[in-house]
């Protein structure tokens, strides 16, 4: 199967009404309520899910059950009043709850843009391949990045509200680590989360024809390689046309991490950008996953053919 272009939702207007979830592992309550309080201040009305501020009875790693975690993702987006769907943080448990989901119900529902990152990477494999809509790579409302820079919160503001301002993105620190161009449909998110979903029910067979995102967190180089190496002895990088790499935090010195990067990836013969500004870093751009882009290695730009949100 190749990328193909996803159905793009609705973009937000003011006094929408708007779903925070926790679909991964538990969060801090006081920067949730910080990340509501810059949800109102856009106008919007967040309201927060039953389990969001839960934290599993036994596996503390988790914001509540499977069930429960699955049960507010689903009403929040089968709600026809709630516009968005915010995930409040990453962690780990997408994997657990996204088979849960009734995905008759999910693609019956109006398309409305769902936000995340890191974990959610398999929210956005799972809306991309089983829904076909197109979602947004940005970050979550109760992490670190989203309530101290300014940058990242203007950037998902623009995503959502006016996307024809935001249809180049340009990180100053992008530059090229393999030179070219190429177009295809935008994908990708958490490196290890891609890895991981391999060969689980319904995940995508593989990256051909898209532009794919690329970046982790905590993951020491050789790490990095081994879930590289599993991608690429899957076959299922084979017929990529263009890869765009985001931020690798606390992966150890970046010029190893780099050497890596250009031993599994250097070799595919496509274009590849590095520092494109996404993913766990300082600052991190919104991406929206499903629609058709022109990457630039050469340039570090990547520029969508049609907006995020319609």
């Amino acid at each position: 199967m190749t990328a193909a272009p996803a159905v793009r939702p609705p973009r937000l207007r003011p006094g929408d009404r708007v779903a925070v979830v926790a679909p991964s592992g538990p969060l801090v309550p006081e920067r949730l309520d910080r990340g509501l309080d810059v949800l109102r201040g856009w106008d919007l009305d967040p309201v927060p899910a039953p389990h969001v501020r839960g934290t599993h009875a036994t596996l503390g790693y988790l914001a509540a059950t499977d069930e429960e975690r699955a049960h507010d993702l689903q009403a929040a987006w089968c709600d026809p009043s709630v516009k968005a769907v915010f995930a409040a943080r990453g962690g780990y448990g997408a994997q657990r709850m996204v088979d849960l989901l009734d995905w008759d119900a999910l693609r019956a529902a109006a398309p409305k843009p769902l936000i995340g990152f890191s974990d959610v990477t398999v929210l956005h494999e799972a809306f991309a391949v089983r829904a076909g809509v197109a979602t947004l790579h940005g970050p979550a409302v109760a992490g670190e990045v989203f309530l101290k820079d300014d940058a990242t919160r203007a950037h998902l503001w623009r995503t959502l509200f006016a996307p024809e301002t935001v249809r180049t993105l340009a990180a100053p620190s992008a530059r090229p680590l393999v030179p070219g161009r190429a177009r295809g449909v935008t994908l990708g998110g958490c490196l290890t989360m891609l890895a991981t979903e391999l060969g689980a029910p319904r995940a995508r067979p593989g990256a051909a024809g898209g532009l794919l995102l690329l970046e982790d967190v905590g993951e020491p180089p050789y790490r990095i390689d081994r879930a590289l190496t599993q991608l690429l002895r899957a076959g299922w990088l084979d017929g990529v046309a263009g890869i765009a790499l985001g931020s690798w935090a606390r992966c150890g010195p970046y010029d190893r991490v780099r050497e890596v990067l250009l031993d599994r990836l250097g070799g595919l013969g496509v274009p590849v950008a590095e520092e494109c500004g996404f993913g766990h870093g300082d600052t991190a751009l919104t991406v929206p996953l499903g629609v058709p882009a022109e990457l630039d290695a050469t340039a570090g730009t990547l520029v969508l053919e049609t907006t995020a949100t319609v």
